[in-house]
């Protein structure tokens, strides 16, 4: 009898670091969830990447700012696999390097926040139960060390303010469910040359790895940290 290939879902999945992420994780077995808003793209992401790896990718449509949206793939996700076991919480907008904190519209914040933080939230709370199935659980906030308090400063006020935020709910959450075994952490990639990092940073695959790292640690492994490639960053 072989063994039950992990579940993990990925949020923003069909482009960027997050589709980097999931070609990963199915390259290491994983029954992989690789959501987009539009259908449409998912499913060219999948048909991209299945030929690629060993394991199985699976299009979903997911908008994290619909809660219907992430109530709904949970009931899927329940229905056909019974549990989860990583969460990466991917999907982010707006790298506002154009406006400073000062000056900003915050109506542009609050979209912002609603994707970025609000989102990853969503997701976390809908698939808390299937996390809870899992014999591994892991939970990976895809993060920017724009959020970090220690090295910021202005610029992108939006997506920095969004990013610590997320970096307060990994730190939250990880202390409230290490009781259940359920892994959280953040994670930066780094400078990756992805639509939203623009040109001149690492490999899409450095960046991802790092988020690879942190959805497949061992049970004596970290949670409630913040890291890069691995290695620890300042909160």
């Amino acid at each position: 009898m072989g063994t039950v290939a992990p579940v993990s879902l990925v949020t923003g999945g069909n482009r960027g670091i997050g589709r980097e992420t999931a070609r990963q994780l199915a390259g290491l077995g994983h029954t992989v969830l690789l959501s987009a808003r539009r259908p449409e793209d998912a499913e060219r992401a999948v048909a991209e990447l299945a030929p690629e790896v060993p394991g199985t990718l699976v299009p979903c449509r997911l908008d994290v700012t619909d809660a219907e949206d992430v109530r709904a793939l949970a009931r899927r996700v329940e229905e056909e696999f019974g549990r989860l076991d990583v969460l990466v919480n991917n999907a982010a907008v707006n790298y506002d390097t154009t406006r400073r904190a000062a000056t900003v519209d915050l109506d542009e914040v609050r979209h912002t926040l609603e994707t970025n933080l609000f989102g990853a939230w969503r997701t976390a709370q809908a698939f808390l139960p299937l996390l809870r199935r899992s014999s591994r659980p892991r939970v990976v906030n895809v993060s920017s060390e724009s959020g970090s308090l220690a090295s910021m400063s202005g610029g992108t006020p939006a997506y920095g303010v969004s990013k610590a935020a997320l970096n307060a709910l990994t730190r939250k959450l990880a202390d409230e469910l290490r009781a259940d075994r359920i892994l959280v952490n953040a994670v930066c990639p780094g400078w990756i040359a992805t639509d939203m990092g623009g040109p001149g940073g690492d490999p899409v695959d450095e960046g991802a790895a790092s988020v690879v790292w942190a959805a497949t640690l061992p049970d004596s492994g970290p949670t409630g940290g913040f890291f890069r490639h691995g290695e620890p960053l300042a909160w």
